[in-house]
């Protein structure tokens, strides 16, 4: 009864960047679901551009509020931790000096806030972890080295003071386990909350940002050995979307790269590259796809092989990190070697053999549906932030 009663919260979610991403998406998600539930929903970040985000924080289903946009992403195209680490600080010192307390804080991507926010005594701070910063950064160098130790030190240190900690899959959770050995021994253990799709409508099929970690050109190179057979493949095409932003450097580099491997491997004419584009064509262009490549290697979860099985879409996939457990290898989609040869003999599959794309995609949508839809992970966020406030007394 005192559960119940208390069941309606007032929760504030704070996220680095409101922009398209999967960590995005999942933010967004959260919120949406979390308002459905009957909570209170204000999300906080240092950058939303309206014409560039996700519609449905457009939609007033909950606030969001932008603190911090002056503050720079990176001081000469360097220094992109601490930027990330002031911008988030001063999120949460606005949050914290101008709103009145919130039953939960929902935070992501940067742990340092959560010392900050727990100074609301009566706030309880709920900390999702996609993956590990400390293993998404670069220690080539000894100065580098030097630059990320007391940051990877503040990372774990800060992670473990959450009241209850979130990852986005068993992979990650070893991971996790791995990597944040010191809090591994003091006990502390995250909780797995697979992020979701709608699979009440077509999403946006993003085959993947266009950073090199992505891995984009394994789908090229791929193309490329399936279309040796010319004779059997005329009309077949290659289209690569994704997440495409002009002010970060990498995003530009890339394109141009993958531009220059599809001409070095004579596909030119048969790859597509697009940037941007409306919901509308998104969901032309998922719904007229025969099947959807996902190319990174140890990805921690990875949103796109759910939103393209939501559109009853099969999908070829790295045998690795979390695809492993969302694609049911020859039967929604195949599980392949990181390497091109493998990629193209798994697309050959579908080549003249809709019959195949169908059945597979079929149930790739009831897969998602049983066990990834928005309602379930709804629920399992609605219980995971409720325990977290009103934990049971022993």
């Amino acid at each position: 009864m005192e559960r119940k009663r208390r069941s309606k919260m007032n929760i504030a979610i704070i996220h680095p960047d409101l922009g398209i991403g999967g960590a995005e998406r999942l933010i967004v998600d959260a919120a949406v679901e979390l308002a459905s539930h009957g909570h209170k929903v204000h999300v906080f970040t240092s950058h939303h551009d309206k014409f560039r985000c996700f519609e449905e924080t457009l939609s007033g289903l909950f606030r969001v509020t932008v603190y911090g946009s002056f503050l720079p992403r990176h001081i000469f195209y360097r220094l992109h931790a601490v930027c990330a680490y002031l911008r988030c600080l001063f999120v949460a010192l606005c949050v914290i000096l101008g709103w009145s307390s919130f039953d939960v804080i929902l935070a992501d991507q940067v742990s340092v806030v959560i010392p900050l926010l727990k100074l609301k005594r009566s706030t309880k701070v709920v900390f999702y972890c996609h993956f590990p910063d400390l293993l998404l950064a670069e220690h080539t160098t000894p100065l580098r080295r030097m630059y990320r130790k007391p940051i990877d030190f503040v990372e774990e240190e800060t992670t473990g003071m959450a009241d209850l900690i979130l990852v986005n899959s068993k992979f990650t959770e070893s991971t996790f386990a791995n990597t944040f050995k010191r809090l591994h021994a003091r006990g502390i253990r995250p909780a797995v909350l697979y992020p979701a799709v709608n699979v009440n409508q077509l999403n946006f099929l993003s085959i993947n940002r266009f950073e090199r970690k992505k891995n984009i050109d394994l789908a090229v190179s791929a193309f490329a050995i399936l279309c040796k057979d010319k004779e059997n493949l005329n009309g077949i095409t290659l289209t690569v979307a994704g997440g495409y932003d002009e002010r970060l450097r990498e995003n530009v580099e890339y394109l141009d790269d993958l531009k220059s491997l599809a001409k070095k491997e004579g596909v030119s004419d048969g790859v597509k590259f697009i940037t941007s584009c409306s919901t509308p064509e998104r969901n032309e262009l998922l719904s007229n796809c025969l099947c959807v490549l996902y190319t990174p290697t140890d990805e921690h979860f990875g949103i796109v092989p759910l939103e393209a099985m939501a559109a009853y879409k099969p999908v070829i996939a790295c045998n690795s990190g979390g695809p492993v457990e969302t694609v049911k290898s020859g039967v929604t989609g195949y599980l392949c070697e990181p390497t091109p040869e493998d990629f193209s003999k798994a697309m050959a599959k579908f080549i003249g053999n809709s019959e195949l794309a169908n059945q597979m995609g079929n149930e790739a949508r009831k897969h998602v549906v049983e066990s990834f839809s928005t309602q379930t992970f709804g629920q399992r966020l609605n219980q995971f932030l409720v325990d977290a406030s009103y934990p049971k007394q022993d």
